[in-house]
């Protein structure tokens, strides 16, 4: 499904991300980790095509990015951390307009894939009620539904929990994992135990590089423990001399 190959990506003279590579099969829930700053929004956006890469090469679903950066978008959904939503509209005004800006024009289509995103989140009798009015654990399964529209491959989810109490927090890993049973997911997350609960395979980044990819069933040691080994910050001259 992914295929990253020596990526890089500098603004201006900063390395964000430096000499990637890595590969997502399809059906797999992928976890990103990694400090602030370490890469994550960038390698997303790329993902996304909303950024082109300095060097190496992107393959999403088959497509190579930034060149066919239109036939790998329609192959992506996905949720930012804070999601596009518009409180003043109906969960069903603001779904119809994702799928217009998605390009669903039959009206069919449209109103089929509205209806099953809907049902799939868990959002099917919130439909009439202003965004506004909805929990923030709602609001974030609006922004997943928004997501799926347009039956992508691959589902790119950028901390969907973050700032949720524990019930709504079980909810949404609940979707994730169900998510994977049809869609290819990358989940970013600061939260380890968040990432080994549904993940398969997680990625972590250390500065813009890549310290490791974990598979997560196979992985005897604790993720946490690995995690801070494998992203402390390294010491200075001065710190080793004393």
């Amino acid at each position: 499904m992914i295929e990253v190959s020596h990526l890089s990506k500098k603004y201006g003279t900063h390395p964000a991300i430096e000499d990637l590579s890595f590969t997502v099969g399809d059906g797999q829930i992928f976890g990103l980790l990694g400090p602030n700053g370490a890469g994550k929004s960038t390698i997303m956006n790329i993902l996304t095509g909303y950024l082109a890469p300095t060097s190496g090469k992107v393959k999403v679903a088959g497509f190579s990015l930034p060149e066919q950066a239109q036939q790998a978008k329609a192959c992506v959904g996905y949720l930012p951390e804070q999601p596009p939503l518009y409180p003043e509209m109906t969960v069903q005004e603001y779904l119809d307009f994702a799928a217009e800006l998605k390009g669903i024009k039959k009206k069919a289509d449209h109103k089929e894939q509205v209806r099953k995103a809907a049902r799939r989140t868990g959002l099917e009798e919130v439909l009439p009620r202003l965004i506004r009015s909805l929990s923030k654990g709602y609001r974030q399964r609006v922004g997943i539904a928004q997501a799926l529209l347009g039956a992508p491959q691959l589902i790119i989810l950028d901390e969907p929990t973050v700032g949720l109490d524990p019930a709504q927090v079980i909810e949404i890993r609940r979707l994730i994992r169900e998510l994977g049973k049809s869609h290819t997911v990358i989940l970013s997350s600061h939260i380890l135990s968040e990432v080994k609960a549904v993940c398969d395979k997680a990625l972590i980044l250390s500065q813009g590089h890549l310290a490791a990819v974990v598979d997560l069933a196979a992985e005897e040691r604790d993720l946490e423990e690995l995690f801070l080994e494998l992203t402390a910050p390294e010491e200075t001259s001065d710190k080793k001399e004393d």
